[in-house]
């Protein structure tokens, strides 16, 4: 099941190698590097050795504003995020490009490395050999590796972060998956999760249930579960639930829960 776009968009990039584009640029001096190290679950990536800039220059300029600015945002996140998975469900790495997806999504999760590439200031020579590092490091897909070239290419990279959460909703309806965020106090083991998911998978319909863990100290015991249509559905069996009704039937009005 593939989306249909409106506005195609073709993952062909249209700059020079980034190897031409090292050598057009060799005569240039390198302004000042410094490093940036970042991590995940999965990878520990080199640091990289980005453009010392002022944060004032590191801020990219959004598109649009307010409402409408908002809507074009989506609309534009929507399109790219569904080249993305129309490619990745041609070629049947749907699962291997949602992997990638994760991984981008803490890499630009890294407000330095975001704003580095996001920046109007800083030349696509130097954010694209930056990113063939992240590429290599992460060890993304080649059509993953061109899609984000052609981000850049576009100057759309600013809409990277938006264009990933996009991609996922994406993912869960051409692979019928219902996502669950379980809330707790502690980390819940793994038997707990998966009995969790299949309650879920009951109540959904759904073929797949994806469980996402946060951890909430505030509940005091038990967790809660939110799903549906942007989490538009809940099951809390936290005790500080339990504590609310009981106050609310007390008409406690006075007792705070912290």
């Amino acid at each position: 099941m593939a989306a249909t776009l409106q506005t195609p968009v073709s993952l062909q990039s249209r700059t020079k190698t980034v190897a031409a584009l090292s050598n057009s640029s060799s005569a240039t001096k390198a302004p000042t590097p410094f490093s940036l190290s970042f991590s995940s679950s999965t990878a520990t990536f080199n640091p990289l050795r980005l453009q010392i800039l002022t944060t004032s220059k590191l801020s990219a300029k959004p598109r649009g504003g307010g409402a409408l600015g908002a809507r074009m945002a989506d609309t534009t996140a929507s399109r790219y995020a569904s080249a993305l998975a129309d490619v990745a469900d041609s070629t049947g790495t749907l699962d291997e490009t949602s992997a990638d997806v994760e991984k981008l999504s803490r890499i630009f999760a890294e407000e330095q490395v975001y704003y580095f590439f996001a920046s109007p200031v800083i030349s696509i020579e130097r954010k694209r050999s930056v990113l063939d590092e992240i590429v290599s490091t992460a060890g993304l897909q080649p059509h993953t590796a061109n899609f984000l070239n052609i981000l850049i290419d576009s100057e759309r990279i600013d809409q990277v972060i938006n264009i990933l959460n996009a991609f996922e909703d994406v993912y869960n309806k051409i692979t019928n998956t219902e996502v669950a965020v379980v809330t707790s106090v502690v980390k819940l083991e793994n038997d707990h999760l998966a009995q969790i998911a299949k309650s879920v998978q009951r109540m959904t319909g759904a073929k797949n249930v994806r469980i996402k863990t946060v951890i909430d100290p505030s509940l005091v015991a038990g967790f809660t579960v939110r799903y549906g249509n942007e989490g538009s559905k809940l099951v809390d069996m936290s005790v500080k639930k339990q504590l609310e009704e009981i106050a609310s039937q007390l008409d406690l009005d006075d007792v705070t829960l912290v």
